[in-house]
This record gives C-alpha cells, sequence and structure tokens, in this order.
C-alpha cells in the first residue's frame, strides 16, 4: 500500500474535547480504520511528544505527530450525480454553522455495516469546501424526513448537548396499525438495545432499560389504521417502533417489529416502506442565539398512500 508522509498537526479550539480516534477515522479517509487503530495502540501516534490512548480528548493547541501512514488501496467511493442532485433538493434549511436536510428513505446516513456511502459521505462530496461536516444524530435507513448536520465542530458540540438536555423537539409523522385508545397515546417504558449473534441490532421494552417516554395523537384516523404524530421525548434507538408495537398498534412496512398481516393489508394502499417520517425539529441555539424550527414535508408516497385510505 502507499503510505502518506510523517505529519504535524496542531489541533484548533473546534476539535477541543474530541477523542482522537474519532478525529483520525474522520481525517483520514482514505487510511484504513484498522491501521488507524493499530498505529494508536503500538503509541505511534504522538500528542506533545507523548503517546496516548484512542480514547484521549484532544485539547486546544496540541501538536499530534502521525507516522507513516497506509493508504488503501482503492480509492474511496464517491456519490453520483444522481444522488448528489436528490441531496441538494432535499435540503431544507442552511447557514454559515449547519445544514438539515429531508433525508429520503432508503439512504444510510453514514457508511458501514456493508454501507459504502451514507448521506454525510455523499453531501461532503457535494460540497467539498464542507471538510468538517458531521452528523448530529441518526435516522434509521427506511425513515425518512429531518437529519440535521454540523459544519462546525463547536456547533456539533452544542447540538449534542441541546440533545441530551431534551432541549430539541422532535416530532414524526406515522401509520400504524388499528385506533389508538386515550390510554395507551403515552408510552413510558423502558427501552434496552441487544445485539444478535448475527450482528442484527434489536430493542425490546425492559425494566432494567433505559428511560424512554413517547407521545402519540391521532391526526386522521381509516378503517385499518391511524395516522399518527408521535412527539418523542427521548431519542432512544427505534424507540418510536418499538413504543409502537408495545402499544399494539405497529408502524405499517416495519420488517423488525412487524405484523405480518398488517404489512399485507397496507400493501394495497401502496405501502413498500417503513412509513415513519421525522416530520419536524424545533430549537435555539444559544451560540448563534437563533431559533430554529424546520418542517420536512412528507414524500409522494406517503400522501399517495393517505389518499388511497381516506
Amino acid at each position: 500500500m502507499p503510505k502518506r508522509p510523517v505529519e504535524y498537526i496542531t489541533i484548533p479550539l473546534e476539535f477541543a474535547d474530541q477523542r482522537i480516534d474519532n478525529y483520525l477515522v474522520t481525517r483520514l479517509k482514505n487510511v484504513p480504520k484498522t491501521h488507524i487503530y493499530r498505529i494508536l495502540r503500538k503509541g505511534e501516534v504522538r500528542v506533545n511528544k507523548k503517546r496516548i490512548a484512542p480514547s484521549y480528548r484532544l485539547q486546544d493547541g496540541d501538536v499530534l505527530r502521525l507516522p507513516p501512514l497506509e493508504m488503501a488501496e482503492k480509492p474511496r467511493l464517491t456519490a453520483n450525480s444522481r444522488v448528489i442532485a436528490l441531496l441538494k433538493q432535499r435540503i431544507l434549511y442552511e447557514d454559515d454553522y449547519l445544514m438539515i436536510i429531508n433525508k429520503p428513505s432508503g439512504m444510510a446516513v453514514h457508511s458501514g455495516s456493508g454501507v459504502k456511502m451514507g448521506v454525510v459521505e455523499a453531501l461532503r462530496d457535494a460540497f467539498p469546501k464542507l471538510v468538517n461536516l458531521e452528523l448530529v444524530h441518526r435516522l434509521d435507513r427506511e425513515t425518512s424526513g429531518c437529519l440535521v448536520l454540523a459544519k462546525k465542530r463547536s456547533i456539533l458540540k452544542e447540538l449534542h448537548r441541546l440533545w441530551r438536555e431534551g432541549k430539541i423537539r422532535k416530532i414524526y409523522h406515522t401509520l400504524t396499525k388499528g385506533h389508538w385508545q386515550t390510554a395507551e397515546l403515552r408510552v413510558d417504558v423502558s427501552l434496552e438495545k441487544n445485539i444478535l449473534s448475527n450482528g442484527e441490532r434489536i430493542v425490546k421494552v425492559a425494566e432494567e432499560g433505559k428511560p424512554s417516554l413517547t407521545v402519540f395523537s391521532p391526526i386522521q384516523v381509516f378503517n385499518q389504521a391511524s395516522f399518527m404524530e408521535a412527539l418523542l421525548e427521548t431519542g432512544r434507538m427505534h424507540q418510536i417502533r418499538v413504543h409502537a408495537k408495545y402499544r399494539g398498534h405497529p408502524i405499517a412496512g416495519d420488517e423488525k417489529y412487524k405484523d405480518a398481516a398488517f404489512n399485507k393489508a397496507m400493501r394495497t394502499f401502496g405501502v413498500n416502506r417503513l412509513f415513519l417520517h421525522a416530520y419536524s425539529l424545533e430549537f435555539h441555539l444559544p451560540s448563534m442565539n437563533k431559533h430554529i424550527k424546520v418542517i420536512a414535508p412528507l414524500d409522494q408516497d406517503l400522501l399517495k398512500t393517505l389518499a388511497a385510505l381516506a
């Protein structure tokens, strides 16, 4: 493999407090991750002339020494023009600090686990100057809607803090089985993440899990299904999907937490994907003194399903 020469990097303030392994994986896009972690374990990466662990958090002004690095034999896959054009069309909000897009269903937010190209990689190709563009949060591959990306490390950290503190209002729209009773609308049960032997991630209701709260409310009720709003008070993996299934109202098109008969019935109305859409995000950014509220319109396939059900 070809090698990069020795490199010295002075860490700017915006990367302070980031783990060095995450920093290197983001910066060294053509270096295999296995090689990055190997040189960290062997102490070949130095900060201020000292060995550091992969968990070391960078500080403003740190001098980072990188040894000669193996480059990937094959160049990184780049996004094609069709994908780039699609994502550009789906930008809902953009300023000098962040970008919010209406993520298409079926596209992963980042590469990995068999995914060669995700939203964030494609957007970096679309906007080469945005070298520090990072995901603020994640959406499931089949979920569409509001996805936030930060252009600056300081904004990424600020948004992460707001997310942890529950200061970002997140509303989803979804189509679920049957009709909800008033007593069912508030779902306050803990969730636990599990990884199966085949590597699949699945979430279940468990007392020992993390506290999780979703508040559902009906938008439109049909014969077999209900079009619902879901307000996320917490943000656990698959939270809406598991909470809906727990109440006996699984989401249309959900193949992981599915009701096979309901999915079959909904396919006759055009449901060929998970009917879950991150409809709106609202938050206040103190550093910018800016209040941001973004709404992602439902895609045409979902609108057609609702019209067919009516």
